[in-house]
């Protein structure tokens, strides 16, 4: 059972099949009567008298079994998409089912009994109401954008672990540059004299220049020039006006190594769960698990901006 799989028109339909269920048991015919001829008669009758016989079975139970059907193909998620039962699947069912009840309560709340004294309960109307929401909210579910949207969610509060880093903070863009950290001189240091690479001077373990008892600038060796490393694949350019967003996918997709597209898979994005994009690779966008991890989603067709 998969309630991530769930959309709010899934809810709606079981809401409706609840008030469906509960209106069964409320009036459906009504009658005023007054008068000494008027005693021992009953005065509403609900859709389980078996006078009203075959009410309950064609227009509450079908619309109850039409919600049943609805959800339990839900519930089975993707791996029921091909199933079918008698050339349709169940979820096909339902969607004909509650018509087809809701016809019935059409044609019921025109016949019956007539009279000055007798008509329709509020049993009869509130199915009635029931069925146009059940039979609305299963033929739409699949096609309004708001129906489709998922019931429950994994969206974090935060953006993305770590959350954005502010400017102005110490070690980021547009923070004021502190004296003795590298690329800052010291007081009293020759601005024109540039510090030993790794070095920060004036810093713990790294003496100033001119301190006694330690080596000038022209005393230190020069140290080896360091290995060229072999360059990584060339990575498509991010695009310049992104902005983070949240995005649902439309069935199961891998996501590839953020560093290696062509590499095995380091996770999989699944329908029903919220995923943020925190970079755009030409047609493909470098997606971020709940856990922190980050690769490239190739495949981005279908796909619902949050």
């Amino acid at each position: 059972m998969n309630l991530r799989a769930l959309t709010r028109g899934d809810a709606a339909v079981a809401g409706a099949a609840v008030l469906l269920f509960i209106a069964s048991f409320l009036p459906y015919w009504t009658v005023s009567c007054a008068g000494a001829y008027c005693a021992g008669l009953n005065t509403s009758q609900n859709a389980w008298s078996t006078e009203l016989f075959p009410i309950l079975p064609s227009v509450y139970l079908l619309g109850i079994a039409a919600a049943a059907l609805i959800l339990v193909q839900r519930f089975q998620g993707p791996a029921a998409a091909n199933r079918q039962v008698l050339g349709l699947r169940l979820d096909q069912w339902g969607i004909a089912f509650a018509i087809a009840a809701l016809w019935t309560s059409i044609w019921a709340l025109g016949g019956g009994f007539s009279g000055p004294n007798v008509g329709h309960g509020f049993g009869a109307w509130l199915g009635f109401i029931s069925l146009i929401v059940l039979a609305g909210a299963a033929a739409a579910g699949p096609l309004v954008p708001a129906l489709k949207a998922p019931l429950v969610t994994d969206r974090p509060a935060v953006p993305y672990q770590g959350g954005y880093p502010m400017p102005g903070q110490p070690g980021q863009p547009g923070a004021p540059g502190q004296p003795g950290q590298y690329g800052y001189p010291v007081p009293g240091q020759d601005p024109n004299q540039a510090p030993a690479y790794g070095a920060q001077p004036g810093g713990y373990g790294y003496p100033a220049p001119g301190a006694p008892g330690q080596p000038g600038p022209h005393d230190i060796t020069p140290a080896a020039a360091p290995q060229p490393t072999p360059a990584p694949a060339p990575q498509p350019a991010p695009a310049a006006d992104f902005a983070p967003f949240w995005f649902a996918v439309p069935s199961p997709r891998p996501l590839a190594p953020k560093d290696n597209p062509v590499g095995a898979p380091v996770g999989e994005l699944v329908p029903g769960t919220w995923y943020l994009a925190v970079e755009q690779r030409g047609t493909a966008l470098v997606a971020q698990l709940q856990d922190g991890t980050q690769g490239v989603l190739a495949d981005t067709t279908g796909i619902q901006r949050g």
